[in-house]
Formats: C-alpha cells, structure tokens, sequence
C-alpha cells in the first residue's frame, strides 16, 4: 500500500506524463493549452474530493465547510506546490540579474 507522499508524487508524475503526451510537438498544440486544461481538471478533482460530510460538527470537515475555506486551501497548495517547483524561478524572470 501506497503511503500519502508515494501517491502525491505518482500522481504528480503521471500528470506531467500526460501533459508531455498531449504536448507533443508533431501534434501542434500549446502546451500552455494543455497545462491551462490539466489545471482545470486537477482543480475540479480537488474540489469533488474534499466535499464536507453531512456532518455539521465533522472535526475532520471543519476547514471544508464553505467554497470559501475550501478555495482557501486550495490557493495555499498551489502557491506552495508553485514555489517548490524547479520551474518557479527562470532566468528569463523580470528582476532577475544577469552577469
């Protein structure tokens, strides 16, 4: 059985597999396009998967009560996940020095 860290990080592969896939150059698509279209669809599986319960005093739920709490979350994931990536910082960046 998987633990939480193996299962983030195959699906996070598996996901630039995909993207890579459907990027592919002799397919002539953006891949902004394509990576806009992975963010869709990583963005409503979040959102199906952490749905509260019908449990109004769910301690488990407590910070996924409203679409507000639950966009909350999401947003910190994302910036968090965003500025772990090596891809967070280039040297094309604005501000960046350059010797």
């Amino acid at each position: 059985m998987h633990d939480e860290d193996d299962t983030l990080e195959e699906a996070a592969r598996q996901t630039v597999d995909l993207g890579n896939r459907l990027a592919e150059p002799e397919q002539d698509v953006d891949p902004g396009e394509v990576a806009d279209g992975l963010i869709s669809g990583a963005v409503h599986y979040w959102l199906f998967s952490r749905q509260p319960c019908g449990d109004p005093a769910c301690e488990d739920c407590a910070e996924l009560r409203s679409a507000e709490q639950r966009l909350a979350l999401l947003k910190a994931l994302v910036e968090e996940v965003a500025r772990d990536s090596e891809y967070f910082h280039t040297t094309g960046d604005y501000g960046v020095g350059h010797a």
